[in-house]
């Protein structure tokens, strides 16, 4: 039997769901300012700053999902964490667990057997518990060397049943405890790509000019004494649209683009008479092949200009970069 949707009921249900779990995590994020939630938080993050091990999270059904989206989070910004299923950890995986870890364990009731059965384990061996209950009077709540009281007023399920906003404060809640230590550890940008070297992030952060820059034959490059003409052809056979003026020792000493060229042409000026020397415009911007390229894109974007030469301390020429070049590194 198809069901029949009714365009007002479904948006009047989604406004209602919304507005509940966002009352949830605003209640939360109140309750968090004050005690006794406030000085668990405090003791949950320098619990985590001070851990020697690595941070263990654990959760059932739902709040199983938020405890590996936690873990996954922690692990990314700075935080060595991994999770663990309940009920793989009653039959060995508890075996990775030290008394140098914390264990943070996440359940709304705080009554998942699967997780109380394992706290007096998990208590033996000397790791500091930290749970995530919404009763601060269940089981794991009253065994936990700080409990982060995660309760929420009702549920945005119609039937009070499935777990909805106790799981969107939860995952908030983590989502605050992670953003708490990455900043009192000093987790920085640089940090967060080296942890990310696959997404754009890492890519602008941990690609240099000199992973993209054209280099040797690649990168057009003439003699201030020879005739203008040549150093066109120099710019044609590169296809950079320029070519850097040299002097006997490698040295740059200016540069002439296709813009020059346009602006020789205007003024009528002889370009048969003309050098490259005296064709060059002197002081071109330039890179250091040790820079971030998502610099060299700033200071193209800044000038207006889509090539670059690159050079080492000597201001002798090593490479030569087109916008071209930073869009197939998927810098820009």
């Amino acid at each position: 039997m198809k069901a029949e949707v009714c365009s007002e009921t479904v948006l009047r249900l989604a406004r209602q769901t919304l507005q509940i779990e966002a009352a949830a995590v605003q209640a939360l994020a109140e309750r968090v300012g004050v005690e006794p939630l406030a000085g668990a938080f405090v003791r949950a993050v320098r619990a985590l700053l001070e851990c020697r091990g690595r941070v263990v999270v654990s959760g059932m059904g739902k709040s199983g999902h938020v405890a590996r989206k936690l873990a996954a989070t922690l692990a990314s910004t700075g935080t060595p964490a991994y999770f663990v299923h309940p009920g793989e950890a009653s039959h060995g995986d508890l075996g990775m667990v030290t008394e140098d870890d914390v264990f943070i364990a996440l359940s709304h009731s705080g009554e998942a057997e699967e997780l109380t059965s394992i706290v007096p384990l998990v208590k033996r061996m000397g790791t500091l518990l930290v749970a995530v209950t919404g009763h601060a009077d269940s089981t794991l709540a009253r065994h936990a060397d700080i409990h982060l009281d995660c309760a929420v007023e009702r549920e945005a399920c119609p039937l009070r049943l499935a777990p909805t906003a106790s799981t969107t404060a939860q995952l908030a809640l983590g989502d605050a405890l992670a953003v708490a230590v990455l900043d009192a550890r000093g987790f920085s940008a640089e940090d967060f790509a080296r942890t990310h070297p696959g997404g754009a992030l890492g890519r602008k952060l941990l690609t240099h000019v000199g992973d993209v820059m054209r280099t040797g034959e690649g990168v057009p490059q003439v003699a201030e004494s020879v005739p203008f003409y040549d150093a066109l052809l120099e710019m044609t056979r590169k296809g950079l649209g320029m070519t850097a003026v040299v002097d006997d020792a490698q040295r740059l000493r200016g540069v002439i683009t296709d813009g020059d060229l346009r602006r020789l042409v205007e003024r009528g000026v002889d370009l048969r008479q003309l050098s490259a020397g005296q064709a060059m415009h002197p002081r071109p911007r330039t890179m250091t092949a040790q820079a971030l390229a998502v610099e060299a894109v700033q200071l193209m974007e800044q000038h207006r200009i889509s090539q670059m030469l690159v050079v080492d301390e000597q201001q002798r020429v090593i490479g030569a970069l087109h916008m071209h070049d930073l869009f197939q590194a998927k810098v820009v």
